[in-house]
């Protein structure tokens, strides 16, 4: 018999562009304050957890999860399990974590993601010669003309789905007011890292029509201005079988992890909406909050055109086009995002991602 499973506090750091005020920091050290308020929040000392999933794409590998519990100060006897799904991987710790504790194999999970562009190490292929040839974006699929650059791939899903730069201009222009309106709101959700560091999210600011129109394009009606720029940052959940004792208590529903056309992978959370809430028989206007992942102003609106969900719930405190694309660390900013609105206000909660190489992630929160 399977648990419910619910989310007893949730905890972020500020969002900062690569070189900014997350620059001095390795994963773990970035993400080990998170880790440690989640703790505090939840009431829970560290004997009390049986697992930390965590979520990177872009380190040295060695284990950052691993690295992160010893840094943190929990007990050595928790172990650490990292995953790499590109922008995927925190939802979907978040959703293997819901998988241990519904199964019974774990109570308390640690789940989330931690990302530091800055830090990331250079990488290079060892050539049969002995030579090495450095490169930049790893492969994600095994056939060259089927692994586009990921603005390029955000350009032809503006293409097929109709979508051309003034409305993606429109879309960031918005996500920035929305987040410097919110400011204040947003404060909630973010711990702090450093004596001295910001605590909002560096990369939020008046962005303009006129400002839109200069930028630089990046692949054809993909620009800087409608790209969230690369960044560093860190986000955990406290997943557990108990329900908390507060006012709503949010409770993980579930979620879908799906694949699709590797030279779209702006598609894929779509089909991972339309699965989600067909497995749990919603429908989207049952939704009350929509966390959409805005790694190109054209994911966000594909998705709400795909979905035919409602653009006047999605992302309403900004997104990440406001804030920075700290990869594995995104989508569970999402999370977190969606558990202080649906602990404040209570309803259904939605949160979807897309990843290269064709993959998708949606999540369902609820209030009981």
């Amino acid at each position: 018999m399977t648990r419910p499973v619910y989310v007893g506090a949730a905890r972020r750091s500020i969002v900062a562009p690569r070189g900014g005020a997350l620059a001095h920091l390795e994963p773990h050290q970035l993400a080990a304050p998170v880790l440690q308020a989640v703790l505090r929040d939840a009431g829970l000392a560290g004997h009390q957890i049986d697992e930390v999933i965590c979520g990177n794409a872009l380190g040295a590998g060695g284990n950052p999860a691993r690295l992160l519990v010893l840094a943190a100060g929990l007990p050595e006897k928790v172990a650490g399990l990292t995953i790499d799904r590109q922008c995927c991987s925190g939802l979907d710790a978040l959703l293997l974590g819901q998988a241990l504790i519904s199964a019974g194999q774990a109570d308390v999970v640690i789940a989330g993601g931690v990302e530091s562009y800055s830090r990331r190490p250079y990488r290079a292929h060892r050539n049969p010669d002995g030579s090495q040839t450095t490169y930049d974006q790893a492969s994600f699929t095994p056939w060259p003309n089927r692994d586009p650059n990921m603005a390029k791939a955000a350009n032809d899903l503006a293409h097929y789905s109709g979508i051309d730069r003034q409305q993606q201009d429109s879309w960031a222009i918005d996500s920035h007011a929305k987040a410097l309106a919110s400011r204040t709101h947003l404060a909630s959700e973010i711990c702090q890292i450093d004596i001295g560091l910001p605590q909002h999210d560096a990369y939020s600011r008046p962005l303009s029509a006129r400002l839109c129109t200069r930028a630089k394009a990046i692949y054809g009606s993909v620009t800087h201005a409608n790209t969230a720029v690369a960044a560093d940052a860190a986000a955990f959940c406290v997943l557990t079988a108990a329900s908390p004792a507060t006012k709503r208590a949010v409770q993980l529903l579930g979620g879908i992890s799906i694949g699709g056309d590797p030279c779209l992978p702006g598609l894929a959370p779509i089909a991972a909406i339309e699965q989600v809430l067909d497995r749990y028989q919603l429908n989207t206007a049952k939704l009350t909050h929509i966390e959409i992942m805005e790694a190109f102003a054209v994911q966000a609106l594909a998705s709400i055109q795909g979905a035919g969900l409602d653009p006047d719930l999605v992302n309403r405190h900004g997104g990440a086009l406001a804030r920075g694309h700290p990869i594995a660390a995104s989508g569970a900013i999402l999370a977190v995002r969606l558990f202080h609105d649906l602990r404040s206000t209570g309803g259904i909660g939605l949160a979807a991602i897309a990843a290269a190489g064709g993959l998708g992630t949606a999540v369902l929160l609820r209030t009981e």
